[in-house]
């Protein structure tokens, strides 16, 4: 069967991720996920912390751990503004569990509010870091 398909631009601070077409686009968001398929209303989503995951036109899945950002939908095109994307066979479990206990004692220790929402941060991005790894190796 035949599915349409929409344009996805994924977009990280440092790289281009992907850029071309595909089927569906499933984002992680803050109370959930949402997905998108060709032709989806003109929307702007909050990008949670977590797996992102979208369906190429050869049927194949292609898995990503984002970071904080935003998705744009406009005209069948989709674009993806994350601070940080990475597949998870790219990640590196060791590291990343050593950033989970950096960040989980830097919130036992008294910082202001600003260090206090950076300190969760790295502990939300460590922690969806490991469970992909777990997921996928």
């Amino acid at each position: 069967m035949y599915m349409s398909t929409f344009s996805l631009k994924v977009i990280a601070s440092d790289k281009i991720f992907f850029d071309g077409r595909v089927e569906l686009l499933v984002i992680p968001e803050i109370d959930g996920e949402k997905g998108i398929l060709a032709h989806h209303e003109d929307i702007v989503i909050a990008i949670a912390i977590g797996d992102m995951r979208f369906r190429l036109e050869d049927k194949t899945w292609v898995y990503a751990v984002v970071g904080q950002g935003f998705a744009q939908v406009i005209n069948n095109r989709v674009s993806v503004l994350v601070d940080t994307v990475e597949r998870p066979e790219d990640i590196d479990a060791a590291r990343a569990r050593e950033a989970l206990e950096r960040a989980k004692e830097q919130l036992r220790q008294k910082q202001s509010l600003q260090d206090f929402r950076l300190s969760q941060a790295s502990m939300a991005r460590a922690m969806s870091r490991l469970k992909s790894t777990s997921k996928f190796n």
